[in-house]
C-alpha cells in the first residue's frame, strides 16, 4: 500500500518578492498624489475659512450699521464667531481691510 503526502502549496520566495515589488509600485504612485490632494483640500479650507468670515463681517455690519471697522476680534467678542473658527482664522492669518475678509 502507497502512502500519499500531502504537499502544502506555498509561495516561493520569487513570488512573494514579485508581491513586494508590485506593492511598492503602487505605493509610489499613490503617496505623490495623496501630498497633492491635501494640499488641495488644505486651500480649499482656507477659501471657504475667508468665504465664512466675510458672510460674518456682513452680517455684523446688518446688524450694527454705524461701525466703520470691524475686526476678528469683535466678531468674536459679539458671538459671530466662535473660538474655534476665530482660532482657525488667525491660524490662517485671514485679515480684514476694509471690512473685507483676505488671506
Amino acid at each position: 500500500m502507497k502512502i500519499l503526502k500531502k504537499t502544502k502549496r506555498a509561495f516561493t520566495l520569487i513570488e512573494a518578492a514579485i508581491v513586494l515589488f508590485i506593492i511598492s509600485l503602487l505605493m509610489l504612485l499613490i503617496l505623490p498624489n495623496l501630498n497633492v490632494q491635501r494640499k488641495h483640500a488644505v486651500e480649499s479650507h482656507a477659501t471657504a475659512m475667508v468665504s465664512t468670515v466675510q458672510t460674518q463681517i456682513d452680517l455684523y455690519q446688518n446688524d450694527h450699521p454705524n461701525v466703520e471697522n470691524v475686526t476678528l476680534s469683535v466678531l468674536k467678542s459679539e458671538n459671530y464667531l466662535s473660538e474655534k473658527q476665530f482660532q482657525k482664522a488667525q491660524d490662517l492669518k485671514i485679515t480684514i481691510v476694509h471690512n473685507e475678509a483676505r488671506k
